[in-house]
């Protein structure tokens, strides 16, 4: 195997350690693949359509990363000083809030992709 095909492996390595540490040490990241589950599952039971999918799909993927953006910045932060400092703060701040507008519009973007498929869903059980 040549070198640039080993240090290539060897980066995909060092990629699933970071998820690894993102989902096993994040709270957040917890909840985030929870729900990525519950909506993944959904699916199958609510039959959605290719372009369905590959939304939800991609704000699932698009979250999760900017958690996984999101802790990064806040282990360099803790790393560089763990005494207050204001602009330590507004960094991990702004990145957390960044998550929080991502996650919103991906429940906002999930709730016009499955509710209307989850009360026809209900609507036909219960006829």
């Amino acid at each position: 195997m040549n070198k640039y095909l080993r240090k290539e492996i060897k980066s995909f390595g060092h990629a699933f350690r970071g998820i690894y540490i993102l989902v096993s040490t994040q709270p957040h990241a917890k909840i985030h693949l929870v729900a990525s589950i519950v909506v993944l599952l959904s699916g199958i039971i609510l039959d959605y359509s290719s372009i369905e999918w590959a939304i939800l799909v991609v704000m699932i993927g698009v979250v999760i990363a900017a958690e996984g953006i999101n802790s990064a910045i806040e282990f360099l932060a803790d790393r560089v000083s763990n005494e207050y400092h204001e602009l330590i703060k507004n960094a991990k701040d702004v990145a957390a809030g960044s998550v929080l507008l991502l996650a919103i519009s991906s429940v906002i973007v999930a709730s016009i992709i499955i509710l209307p498929k989850f009360i026809k869903y209900l609507q036909t059980c219960l006829i």
